[in-house]
């Protein structure tokens, strides 16, 4: 292939050198900017004094406040409790269409008790306290050959078993290595392991793993010497120098020069006795056609220069074998905000506050004296101690005088308090003796609530950070790791994975009080209390929470009616339902019978008055006798009258029994008669 002559180093160049002169200029950005802070951190949490930390030259006491250990155990314990505390911290779902999901149940047990075995949780707990303190947790995803042992057995008499000898089965295994920060090397530029163009693990190893690691062909069968001293590597900062055999090892993930590696995996072939300035690269068509400068690779180099391994990335998902979380995410920079560095400024502050109190009060309890030296035995010493006799030359007033410098002010023990809050108020964390309410101020059930809703929604980012960034791309790199290399416990498809994380200590506390607030609002018959019940006991860390949540559902299984029973109720239902369309059907047929005879009372009513007068009529026309020629002309009359009023009364026969708004009934006009009289009236006359 034809390269850049300044991109392309020179013939004698190997690729060890290359790493290595990466790695040295990370180390040398990561010491000027993160390494004095980092161990300043690391120290305050374990409580260790330095020098440094000396205020003033006076300073006497080196105590530490607890504060920030508090803290940050606190903030652990909360993530912790957060991801492991159901049992399965994650779950899986297949992209395959499988209805029965058999794989995805498979696969879900198989990756726990895996985990399990190689103690995951302690692992990542250890990473969770890294990020804490420094602000980023970083591990290693690490292959490792393990034999399984096994009893042997046969069977004997009634069916018992007999142990002949031991199975073993050799399988490989994913662990979970974390890694100090000050062992961990990654370009200054990049935010992430994907954008960095490597990452190296640089740290001091027993010198009988590499041995093992040779003798099994993982590393190259070479002479590595033991490594020198460096403080800056070492796991323990309270260490010194010890005299145990070990190897620096620098582990690189990342890209490197594509010639280089062919070299470098040519050179791990080689003895002893070979040279390398012997082997020629040869140009290939696929290199030809692979117009790429760089390839994924892994090195591996012990004591600064000598190569052990060099070979192109062997995992099928071409993934770098580390994952990494920041405690608070710094825009920018790989390295994040950790709680040490949130609540560094309040514990300085406190730490001093406390030294200088108990500094005072040493002189208050053992004053300083003042002697008369001219007054003093010849030889004698000057000290002060229980049960010392002193001799002198007069009045013991007069020769030793004792500086009276007070009482410690109270006022220091309220200061030291708020110091403390501030800690909390900074990081937050609760202190575990005392009111959430209180860092604010306010103990009130208000106050307590709006603490606590803070403080679990700065959890829940943490929390959130580490799923995606740490815990997510941990169980998929497995997965695909156990897929590739273990493929006939670990079938390979296409799975999604997620985490079921979700609240931890404190949140619980805090919703399973909602909850029993919300419960005592509700009787026993709602529908909703039987599932109030149920989310109370599933968020209490009861030792017997499974069993109480299985007979729970047993319970409410047994309420629920079964078919034959639910067809009874549907039919008396029905039944229900026609009676009641019964009833309303006789309810109406009353209630139109009463509308109709109320209309007709209505309309006699109204026909009344002319019934009056048809009555009067007849009473006038029965006493009536026959008469003259006037008498004929008034029953003339009558006759008439007697023919409308029977008119009058087919039509009264003839009306509707039911109208809508019956119509108001004229009077009768009142008939003229006049009775006969033999008297003539004037016109008569």
């Amino acid at each position: 292939m034809d390269y850049n002559d300044n991109d392309v180093l020179s013939s004698d160049e190997h690729l060890e050198n290359w790493v290595i002169a990466k790695c040295d200029s990370w180390r040398d950005h990561y010491e000027s900017n993160y390494a004095e802070r980092f161990e300043e951190f690391y120290r305050l949490w374990r409580g260790i004094w330095a020098a440094e930390d000396m205020e003033r030259k006076s300073e006497r006491s080196r105590i530490i406040s607890p504060a920030l250990q508090q803290a940050v155990e606190s903030s652990v314990a909360e993530i912790e409790e957060a991801t492991f505390g159901r049992g399965a911290y994650f779950d899986i779902t297949d992209d395959m269409g499988d209805a029965e999901a058999q794989d995805v149940v498979y696969l879900r047990q198989k990756l726990h008790e895996d985990f399990e075995k190689t103690q995951i949780r302690k692992q990542v707990g250890e990473c969770l306290i890294n990020s804490a303190v420094f602000g980023t947790g970083v591990a290693e995803v690490v292959l490792e050959e393990v034999k399984e042992m096994a009893p042997a057995t046969q069977p004997i008499m009634d069916g018992q078993l007999q142990a002949v000898g031991v199975n073993i089965t050799e399988r490989t295994v994913v662990k979970l290595r974390p890694v100090l920060p000050q062992n961990f090397l990654i370009d200054p530029v990049a935010t992430s392991i994907e954008d960095a163009i490597g990452v190296a693990v640089d740290e001091f190893v027993p010198r009988h793993k590499v041995q093992q690691l040779q003798e099994e062909g993982v590393y190259k069968d070479v002479y590595v010497g033991q490594a020198a001293s460096d403080y800056d590597l070492e796991p323990d900062q309270d260490l010194t120098s010890y005299d145990e055999d070990k190897v620096r090892l620098t582990k690189y993930y990342g890209l490197v020069p594509r010639y280089l590696l062919e070299i470098g995996e040519k050179e791990a072939m080689l003895d002893d006795d070979e040279d390398i300035a012997d082997i020629e690269v040869e140009e290939s068509e696929n290199d030809e056609q692979d117009a790429s400068y760089y390839v994924e690779a892994i090195v591996v180099i012990a004591n600064g220069g000598i190569l052990l391994k060099a070979e192109a990335n062997p995992y099928m998902m071409q993934d770098r074998p580390v994952v990494a979380f920041p405690w608070d995410v710094v825009p920018g920079r790989f390295w994040g905000r950790g709680v040490c560095e949130k609540g560094y400024n309040s514990q300085k502050a406190l730490d001093t506050e406390l030294r200088a109190r108990i500094d005072a009060l040493a002189l208050t309890v053992h004053p300083m004296m003042a002697m008369d030296a001219t007054r003093l035995p010849r030889g004698s010493r000057p000290e002060v101690r229980p049960g010392k006799i002193l001799l002198t030359n007069g009045d013991p007033k007069s020769v030793i005088n004792p500086f009276n410098f007070g009482q410690v002010s109270q006022i220091t023990f309220a200061q030291a308090a708020e110091l403390q809050k501030m800690v909390q108020m900074s990081t937050g964390a609760i202190d575990s003796a005392g009111i959430p309410g209180s860092i604010n101020g306010d103990a009130t059930a208000a106050g307590i609530s709006m603490s606590l809703g803070a403080i679990i929604k700065r959890h829940k980012r943490t929390l959130i950070n580490f799923q995606q960034s740490f815990l997510i791309p941990f169980v998929k790199m497995a997965a695909c790791r156990y897929m590739q290399f273990d493929p006939e416990n670990y079938p390979v498809k296409d799975y999604k994975f997620n985490t079921t994380s979700t609240l931890g200590i404190i949140a619980r506390e805090y919703e399973v009080t909602q909850l029993v607030q919300l419960l005592q609002t509700m009787s026993q018959e709602s529908p909703l209390y039987n599932t109030l019940i149920q989310s109370i006991i599933d968020n209490m860390n009861l030792s017997n929470r499974e069993e109480l949540m299985a007979k729970l559902a047993q319970a409410e299984q047994a309420s629920q009616p079964t078919p034959e029973q639910q067809q009874m109720q549907q039919a008396a239902a029905q039944a229900q339902m026609a009676f009641q369309q019964s009833q309303t059907a006789a309810l109406s047929g009353q209630a139109a019978e009463s509308e109709a005879r109320a209309q007709k009372i209505a309309v006699e009513t109204q026909l009344a008055p002319q019934e009056l007068q048809i009555d009067q009529i007849k009473a006038v026309t029965a006493n009536l006798k026959a008469g003259d020629q006037e008498d004929k002309e008034f029953e003339r009359r009558m006759k008439i009258a007697q023919t409308f009023l029977k008119e009058k009364e087919i039509d009264l026969k003839n009306q509707p029994q039911q109208q809508q708004a019956p119509q108001p009934v004229q009077p009768m006009q009142p008939l003229q008669l006049q009775p006969s009289s033999k008297a003539a009236s004037p016109q008569n006359g």
